[in-house]
């Protein structure tokens, strides 16, 4: 019976190598269905459009394929649990077999990070001694993406597959211990969630990579504090990792995951992945106070999975000798505090400038223009030509002081600050953005970028509203004063569509290109694309507007302004303007596009203007232009 048994099993094989695998996609492109025949290989994601003939016939193999591969798996099993020796007991809360086919099975239906294809690469790809590291702050996706993994195993390898959720009590003995087990009882992938708790992991990480990996192991290890991981692969695994982080989400990817086109809805919450969660034993990560909600919870986030992350891993690593000029600050418990006051500050000094800087300037801001042109008799107002801007200004200034001097008993110095921000950098949370200046004279400006939205708008809302107390302000019925607020809250929204854009571009599009803010004197480019191996530009305005004004182009109509820019950056070639309107062209030359589809588009889009119509339209047949 064992003969026939194999026998089976090896002509099931034959058969299905004969058989197409993958699935059938089928897209609406232009008013006709289009299908597409995709598949993994070599952990690649593949795609090869077919005719209608073509896909019929692929459709009727690939579900012959899936019978033939539902009997073999039924076979495989029971020759799994055959040979498969009685579990020992084991030190670390380790869940196989049933238990963990039914854990996975949560995420059914459940939409994957663009990185994930490198994670099922490196299970299945050519043996590595290398771990494989998913790492990022909370609620990015970590543990769903390891669960989809294993969900998406064949019986056989989900039979080898090992989940391990390790607490603050385990040490790398315990897990050494169960390794040890585990590899003689026949297991080979082995998925470590929150690694990071082991006190010792960061001095102690190179045990996975230098003993078990090599022996056949493919070892996936997932933690939310992602300092731990940075440091850990500068020392211990230093060439003998893999880094998947999950802490940056860009838009495109946001909406594809939870179904959201909005950008002003990326704007509110983006930053972390609510929908896609899967609660195990902590029931904060689903509450409802756990996303962006409010100044309160956003303080909370910060305070829990950003600066304790530091705090923790900076304690852990070698000891405390990665602190450096931030020991005093451990050293007093105020640690914490500090990062909170400079993360806060940082988003303060945001504020501030789109608060101000058309005051201080002596150009007229954009909402009160709109405020006092506005159709609507009811809802027009110039109440802000009279608020008195320099108390503004002033309060606002106050508020910055305070919150900087705040219960200090250690006062934070520049040392401080460049290494908070160097940690911050490495948690993938904030990113210097390169700001040129178009004329000699002009001083240089620190420009950062959060990659999480949602974080700096929640804080950014709360601190407008308690901004607005000036007396002549107050002084307004409650519906106008809503106007005021929301308009300014606009500008806000306006200024963060900008740096989203800003940030997504400069990290998609390849070494050959050059993505910055170009400042002049009087005016700025929002963004100049520059391609270097063809010595051509492309330059753009963003504004957070669904109607199309002459005056959101006038920057890219300045002639001064264009004359300082081709001949550093080459031939210009586009003229932009960004928005959340449909696409139009106008007869100067300046091409609007839709900002929700730009960014959508990336890294696929094109400086020619009227370029980005014709690449949407090639985008599901398999096109894919290098810039």
């Amino acid at each position: 019976m064992e003969q026939n048994r194999n026998e089976q099993i090896k002509e099931l094989q034959k058969q299905i190598e004969k058989l197409p695998k993958g699935c059938i996609s089928r897209k609406r492109i232009g008013g006709r269905i289009y299908s597409y025949h995709q598949w993994t290989e070599d952990g690649k994601r593949k795609s090869k459009y077919l005719n209608d003939e073509e896909a019929l016939r692929l459709s009727e193999q690939i579900e012959q394929r899936k019978a033939i591969q539902s009997r073999l798996d039924e076979l495989l099993g029971k020759e799994i649990k055959r040979q498969m020796k009685k579990l020992p007991e084991f030190e670390t809360n380790i869940r196989t077999g049933k238990e963990l086919a039914g854990m996975v099975k949560s995420v059914d239906g459940l939409q994957k990070r663009d990185m994930y294809f490198g994670l099922v690469q490196y299970l299945y790809g050519k043996p590595t001694p290398r771990v494989y590291a998913v790492y990022g702050l909370r609620r990015t996706g970590k543990t769903t993406m390891l669960f989809q993994a294993i969900n998406e195993m064949t019986e056989e390898d989900q039979g080898k597959a090992v989940y391990v959720k390790l607490r603050t009590s385990n040490t790398m003995e315990n897990i050494l211990h169960d390794l040890d087990k585990l590899y003689k009882a026949g297991y080979r992938y082995i998925f470590m969630d929150e690694v990071t708790l082991m006190e010792d992991f960061i001095d102690t990480a190179s045990m996975f990579s230098d003993i078990y990996a090599p022996m056949g192991m493919r070892i996936v290890l997932s933690g939310t504090d992602s300092l731990g991981f940075w440091l850990a692969a500068g020392d211990e695994l230093y060439d003998r990792v893999m880094l998947a982080h999950t802490t940056y989400i860009p838009y495109r990817e946001y909406s594809r995951l939870l179904g959201i086109d909005s950008i002003d809805e990326y704007i509110r919450y983006g930053g972390t992945l609510k929908k896609g969660e899967t609660d195990f034993d902590d029931d904060d990560l689903t509450s409802d106070e756990a996303s962006f909600r409010d100044d309160e919870s956003t303080r909370r986030y910060i305070d829990t999975a950003i600066s304790k992350n530091i705090q923790r891993s900076l304690a852990y690593c070698k000891r405390g000798n990665y602190f450096r000029h931030l020991y005093e600050l451990y050293e007093a418990g105020e640690l914490t505090g500090a990062i909170n006051r400079i993360i806060e500050d940082m988003n303060h000094r945001f504020v501030l400038s789109v608060l101000t800087k058309e005051f201080t300037s002596g150009d007229l801001s954009i909402s009160a223009n709109n405020l006092r042109k506005e159709r609507d008799a009811e809802k027009r107002t110039d109440i802000l030509y009279h608020i008195d801007r320099k108390a503004v200004t002033d309060r606002l200034m106050k508020i910055l002081d305070i919150r900087n001097a705040e219960e200090q008993k250690v006062g934070i110095t520049k040392e401080h600050i460049a290494e908070i921000k160097q940690y911050l950098k490495a948690l993938d949370l904030i990113m210097d953005s390169p700001i040129e200046m178009g004329e000699a004279g002009l001083k240089p400006e620190e420009h950062v970028l959060f990659t999480q939205p949602g974080m700096r708008y929640c804080q950014a809302q709360a601190l407008v509203h308690s901004l607005l107390k000036d007396e002549t302000f107050l002084a307004l019925e409650a519906e106008k004063r809503a106007l005021v607020c929301e308009r300014i809250l606009e500008e806000v929204r306006g200024r963060m569509l900008e740096d989203i854009v800003l940030l997504e571009t400069s990290r998609s599009l390849g070494k050959g290109y050059e993505v910055f803010k170009l400042r002049f004197e009087r005016g700025e480019f929002d963004m100049v694309i520059y391609n270097k191996a063809e010595n051509e530009c492309a330059i753009y305005e963003v504004k957070h507007s669904r109607e199309r004004v002459s005056e959101q182009s006038r920057h890219l109509r300045n002639e001064e302004m264009l004359a300082k820019t081709t001949p550093r950056y080459g031939t210009l070639v586009g003229r932009y303007v960004l928005y959340l309107g449909e696409d139009a062209d106008t007869e100067d030359g300046i091409a609007y596009r839709n900002a929700e589809r730009f960014l959508k588009s990336l890294p696929n889009i094109g400086l020619n203007s009227g370029l980005e119509k014709d690449l949407r339209e090639e985008e599901g047949q398999g096109f894919r232009p290098t810039m």
